[in-house]
């Protein structure tokens, strides 16, 4: 190790480690090389650390009663996780004894629960543990480091507009360069670390610097320093232009602007603080982010050098826990001070605004938890006091989703198309920023993840880089070194096979029988369903048909064609055991299904006011509209006014009326709402929908709550929990006012990821910097990514073992510039004769072919 003496230099280099990061004990032996280096290259390197990852929040959840636990109990736990890490390093595990020996003084103290004094003690301590900690790990590697408590440099301002939990937890401090402070660290051992999140007040209290703040420490003491940069090392190598934990085609931002950073970290980037960016912004000190596990990869860089590029949008990002607040009264047009009375509440409170739209009769604000304490008590008094002047209303669990880049304004007109994400979505409020930086929505949390997923899609560019601003994606960065690998989809584990079929054959659909029947398997297990019926439009191949009835699903169809071809497909299939759900068509069919014996739904009143006596003396069900529907394209969304489907909810009198004049019963109710949903809580809501309907209707002995189960896209997204489904059902069906039978219907669950389709490299091709790969079929044979835009994973399977190092296009032969399976691949080099594998293609890929260009779409063949 290299030895610099105290005095030697006087450039400073500030080093930021996360919690992540100072709790791995693999990461210290980086952590001491990149100190080293610094050191070797003549400067003075100050550490500001956080606490170990999960301490702030254990010690957090002490302040809160309804989360409290003994003091002993927790007093152990950050003693454990100490000394487990101090033994991984090989130090004496007695070094943090006092540190703990005063934590849980602090714990014991007869002490006000809801003082934010204490509070910032006790969730502070964090910090001064892993600062303790660091000193000892660093000088047992040979470095010569010494510990500083930031409380002795930083001090917080006082603001009397600012509530007293705000001063004390969320405090803030202004900086400049400091000579008197440049002296004393260089006084000091050549590296000197100190805690962050933590600062004194005037009267020398223990102050935080708000969740998040080690960043912010870290910028504040680099600005008394006269540092020209500061190093932020965290879990992740830099700014995205998405989550990277949630979205893998990420791509990293290598250069970015203080303005664009700056607003990606107020609106969620997690990755750095947004208050981290006001002292850097006012001295001039350049960020670098960097992934302390993954030294090697470049980084983002934040810098006053950046120049702004025109208008493009550089990230989708979201933050959740947001709080909004709709203030509203007609008596509010034109009166003079509204504004004024209204928020001068606020200041009162201390609570900072965030965004506000304003009309005749209406003002919605947000308040964003980062930058208030906005607990349910405040909140409580923040409503009484509103109340006083208006009509309040107050919904804590929204989530902004914001697109941010320069110039957002100028290029409103090409994100039209993109902006289709929103529908059927409830937006509370939609604001497009003043420095024309960001274009946010506000939503319900619940569908923060699935817009912003959506958004990235369409709005950020693909590729691998080569640019100064868009990197490689986090998939391309991390795919080899992937901690915990998906469990296997079944195709690679039978790749010889499917070569082996495709034998002879330029492209096919080959189906997992085994595959389709784990689904049935998973859908018979659910306790709270009476029956599954298999919705056979997604894949009508008999093999398939056989299969599902074979494990005790029925067949719900659309068209007597279909009937009359699931009857033909599986020996002693009881037409009375199926269900026809069908939508506009012509009388005829009906009454060819009465003639079958089947069971019938109806979705239009057209059919009882004008072909009632055909039903005469029959139980029928009726498909309800519940109001909205979901789905990840707006072509796949079956409910709402915009939707064909369904009778409104309003037309049940107006049912009971017709059925009662033409002797007919109402036995069942049914709703879909959509394609590919994975949240649980849509079959909850039209369960409590279709009660609520079957209560008013009195017959009703079946509730139908449709399909729409969705696969995820990606072998490693989150599948949907079938035992929330399952749990929630049974939980709705109790307090159903009348007993039912209740039912599903689902398709895509059943059969999507048991299909693959194959096809053979035809051509490879490069237009500048795009690469395109020719395959025997296109459209013809898959049109849901034409069609809704739909994602599906491609491989390589002749070359499934390599990794992928070109990004490409796969497209097919079809005389369309749709014609896409899918856009910026990650591929393995790719030559004519390979096999392609198009995953999840199952459910909806077959069954819409066509012979388009007179092509024949992919033959079908089956593993049994």
């Amino acid at each position: 190790m290299t030895s610099i003496q105290p005095g030697t230099s006087d450039a400073f280099l500030i080093c930021k480690f996360g919690g992540s990061s100072v709790a791995n004990p693999d990461n210290w032996s980086r952590i001491a090389d990149h100190v080293s280096d610094r050191m070797a290259s003549g400067q003075r390197v100050v550490i500001i650390v956080s606490a170990l990852k999960g301490i702030t929040d254990l010690l957090e959840a002490q302040t809160r009663v309804e989360t409290r636990q003994p003091a002993d109990a927790v007093c152990n736990e950050v003693r454990q996780r100490h000394h487990a890490l101090l033994e991984k390093l090989g130090l004496a595990t007695d070094l943090l004894d006092s540190e703990l020996a005063r934590l849980g003084e602090l714990l014991d103290q007869d002490a006000d629960p809801d003082d934010p004094a204490w509070q910032a003690r006790i969730v502070g301590m964090g910090e001064l543990l892993s600062s303790q900690l660091a000193t000892a790990c660093l000088q047992a590697r040979g470095i010569a480091a010494e510990r500083l408590d930031s409380r002795d440099i930083l001090t917080s301002q006082a603001n009397p507009r600012r509530s007293r939990r705000a001063e004390y937890l969320s405090a803030e401090c202004r900086t400049t360069p400091d000579p008197q402070v440049q002296r004393r660290l260089s006084d000091l051992q050549p590296v000197v670390v100190m805690p962050g999140f933590v600062a004194a007040n005037a009267a020398g209290e223990t102050v935080l610097l708000g969740r998040g703040g080690s960043d912010t420490s870290a910028t504040l003491i680099a600005a008394l320093l006269g540092a020209e940069q500061v190093h932020i090392f965290s879990d992740v190598p830099g700014l995205f232009t998405a989550d990277p934990r949630h979205i893998p085609a990420a791509r990293l931002l290598k250069l970015v602007s203080y303005r664009e950073a700056q607003e990606l970290a107020a609106m969620g980037a997690r990755a750095l603080h947004p208050r981290a960016l006001i002292p850097a912004a006012d001295n001039g000190i350049e960020l670098h982010l960097k992934q302390t596990s993954r030294p090697d990869i470049e980084g983002t860089r934040i810098t006053p050098d950046a120049r702004e590029h025109g208008a493009q949008v550089k990230a989708i990002v979201q933050r959740k826990g947001i709080t909004l607040v709709s203030l509203e009264d007609i008596g509010m047009w034109q009166q003079v001070g509204f504004l004024a009375d209204a928020f001068a509440v606020f200041r009162d409170m201390g609570l900072s605004v965030d965004q506000v739209s304003t009309s005749e009769s209406n003002v919605t604000l947000t308040l964003d938890p980062g930058a208030n304490v906005t607990d349910a008590r405040t909140l409580d008094e923040l409503e009484r006091r509103l109340s006083r002047l208006c009509r309040v209303e107050i919904l804590p669990d929204c989530a902004t989703v914001s697109l941010v880049g320069l110039g957002i304004r100028t290029i409103l007109h090409r994100l039209g198309p993109a902006l289709e994400v929103f529908e059927q979505r409830r937006i509370y409020q939609v604001s497009q920023a003043a420095n024309d930086l960001n274009l946010t929505f506000v939503v319900e949390s619940r569908h923060a993840d699935r817009l912003v997923q959506q958004l990235h899609q369409q709005v950020i560019p693909g590729g691998v880089g080569g640019d100064s601003i868009f990197g490689p994606t986090w998939e391309q960065l991390f795919r080899r070194d992937a901690e915990v690998k998906p469990a296997r989809p079944w195709w690679s584990e039978q790749r010889e096979e499917l070569l082996e079929r495709l034998s002879g054959h330029d492209s096919a659909y080959v189906y997992s029988l085994a595959c389709v029947r784990a689904a049935c398997t998973r859908l018979k297990s659910m306790q709270s369903v009476d029956r599954v019926l298999y919705s056979m439009k997604a894949n009508s191949h008999p093999d398939i048909l056989r299969t599902v009835v074979a494990s005790g699903l029925g067949i719900e169809c659309v068209s007597t064609a279909e009937a009359e071809h699931a009857l033909n497909s599986v020996d002693g299939l009881d037409p009375s055991a199926m269900l026809l759900t069908p939508n506009f068509i012509p009388r005829s069919e009906y009454r060819k299904a009465l003639e079958l014996g089947m069971r019938l739904t109806i979705d239009n009143l057209h059919i009882l006011e004008q072909w009632g006596s055909d039903f005469a003396g029959r139980e029928l069900f009726l498909r309800l509209d519940p109001g909205s529907g979901l789905g990840h394209h707006k072509l796949v969304r079956t409910a709402g006014s915009h939707s064909k489907f369904g009778i409104p909810l309003s037309e049940l009198d107006r049912v009971q009326r017709l059925a009662d004049a033409h002797d007919i019963r109402i036995v069942g109710l049914h709703a879909h709402t959509g394609s590919g949903i994975l949240h649980a809580d849509n079959w909850h809501r039209s369960l409590e929908t279709l009660g609520e309907a079957a209560r008013q209707l009195g017959e009703v002995e079946v509730i139908n709550l449709g399909g729409g189960l969705g696969v995820p896209d990606r072998s490693d997204g989150q599948p949907l929990d079938i035992t929330a489904l399952d749990g929630g059902l049974a939980r709705l069906r109790q307090q159903l006012s009348q007993p039912v039978e209740i039912w599903i219907e689902p398709g895509r669950y059943v059969v999507s990821e048991a299909g693959v389709l194959l096809a053979r490299v035809t051509q490879t091709k490069g237009k500048g910097d795009v690469r395109y790969i020719g395959v025997a079929t296109g459209m013809n044979s898959l049109i849901r990514p034409a069609l809704y835009g739909a994602w599906h994973e491609i491989v390589n399977l002749t070359r499934l073992d390599e990794a992928g190092d070109h990004v490409y296009n796969v497209v097919g032969p079809i005389c369309e510039t749709g014609d896409i399976l899918g856009l910026d691949r990650l591929l393995p080099e790719s030559r004519e004769g390979d096999v392609m594998l198009i995953a999840n293609t199952g459910a909806y890929g077959a069954a819409m072919a066509s012979r388009y260009n007179l092509r024949d779409p992919a033959r079908e063949l089956v593993i049994s």
